[in-house]
């Protein structure tokens, strides 16, 4: 009974800890979550690819340095390995603000109500199972690393180019 109620209080702590971190991130750094944020709304498969090419590029050191027989190896790869995941939150906080900015725009709440909304909602769709594991979870994470990598690039999405109205000239 003990074990069952230790499993139950982890997730509930970790159900509270992950929209108080991103919350954290959106209030700590607003100008690179706004960044990521613009990806993930005006380019998202482009931060899709990127975040692919991210994820492949971080996978393979990481799984060589977990298959080497050599402890410091396997440090130096769970190191990198929660590196990698801990920087990538700052793409998650830019879902979130996406999310948030929508809920924002159909309901009168502030935005940092908003963001807290939409980094739970972020949050209880990953967790469904099965359904949000593989649909939900695997992709946020992969356009997750690709606004990270945005981010902190700092490569804005071009604005594109607005029609100019053509006058007509009167005579006078």
């Amino acid at each position: 009974m003990a074990d069952i109620s230790a499993i139950f209080f982890i997730l509930l702590i970790i159900g509270i800890a992950f929209p108080a971190m991103l919350t954290a991130l959106w209030l700590l750094f607003p100008a690179l979550i706004s960044r990521a944020h613009a990806r993930v709304e005006k380019t998202p498969m482009q931060t899709f690819w990127m975040g692919l090419v991210i994820v492949v590029a971080v996978t393979i050191p990481i799984v060589i340095l977990l298959a080497l027989p050599f402890g410091p190896a396997k440090f130096i790869g769970w190191i990198l390995l929660g590196a990698s995941l801990a920087i990538s939150s700052i793409g998650s906080a830019g879902i979130a603000a996406h999310l948030g900015a929508r809920l924002s725009k159909h309901t009168a709440v502030s935005p940092l109500s908003g963001f807290v909304r939409g980094s739970v909602i972020l949050e209880l769709a990953a967790f469904f199972p099965l359904i949000g594991w593989l649909f939900v979870w695997i992709p946020m994470l992969i356009i997750a690393f690709g606004a990270t990598g945005f981010a902190l690039l700092n490569w804005n999405p071009r604005e594109k180019p607005q029609p100019v109205a053509a006058t007509i000239p009167t005579q006078a």
